[in-house]
């Protein structure tokens, strides 16, 4: 039996999700989810040697996942000092939501057009399970899903540089949402979603981008200034025991 073998890795509500014969999945999402679940506030330090202790992994599988946690714009690798938590400042975030205004603005022009029937489906199936993960508790699956959609919009332009552009911008602008919104007010919200579905059904770009402006203006609406004070880096990641 390989000694490195992980148990199975419990999803909220006790859920089995894959098994964890891959180390570096565990962790990418362990930290993924602490990040976006505030667990682990802004400007943290993600020590490289705590991470090996806690996963019982060798140093170079944690970079791998610190390397690509930085390229989705969570994390930040700074040289002869390590890796932190990313922290955009209020600037930033202003910035990155106008980004994104103007690139998903365009994303809707081009795909509106031409999206197919199989298309819409498989998006109103990702919205259907966006919402049971929010109605389930599954906070983590719900904030990976309700980034997903707006990936999943920009894929159907074929334009691969897009896409990874504005993967970066969703993931350091959804980490800044704050923990808790009111019911139906979500930071992403799967009833704005299902707006700019009905729209695109409908082949109507202007309503499609309309909704879509009034979805990312009440995302930036709820973005939380001020990062947590304290945390430990074990009881973060679920770990302690």
């Amino acid at each position: 039996m390989n000694k490195s073998a992980k148990p199975l890795h419990l999803a909220k509500g006790g859920a089995p999700s894959k098994p964890t014969a891959n180390t570096e999945e565990l962790i990418y999402h362990d930290v993924y989810d602490a990040i976006m679940e505030h667990r682990l506030p802004p400007r943290t330090k993600l020590t490289e040697q705590v991470l090996c202790q806690i996963y019982d992994t060798a140093r170079h599988t944690v970079r791998k996942v610190l390397t690509r946690l930085a390229t989705e714009g969570l994390v930040e690798l700074e040289a002869n000092r390590g890796a932190f938590i990313a922290s955009p400042t209020g600037a930033e975030a202003k910035d990155m939501f106008e980004l994104r205004h103007i690139i998903e603005h365009a994303t809707l022009e081009k795909i509106v057009p031409g999206i197919t029937t199989r298309q819409l489906a498989a998006l109103r199936k990702l919205v259907g399970d966006e919402r049971a993960a929010y109605l389930n508790g599954d906070r983590p699956r719900w904030i990976r899903l309700s980034a997903q959609f707006h990936l999943e919009l920009a894929k159907l332009t074929d334009n691969m540089l897009l896409v990874e552009v504005l993967r970066k911008l969703v993931s350091r602008t959804t980490l800044l949402i704050a923990t808790v919104e009111a019911p139906g007010q979500n930071a992403c919200s799967f009833d704005e979603h299902e707006s700019v579905l009905s729209a695109l059904e409908n082949g109507d770009t202007a309503l499609a981008q309309a909704h879509m402006a009034h979805h990312l203006h009440n995302c930036q609406a709820r973005v939380q200034p001020e990062p947590l004070a304290h945390f430990d880096l074990r009881t973060a990641l679920g770990k302690s025991h």
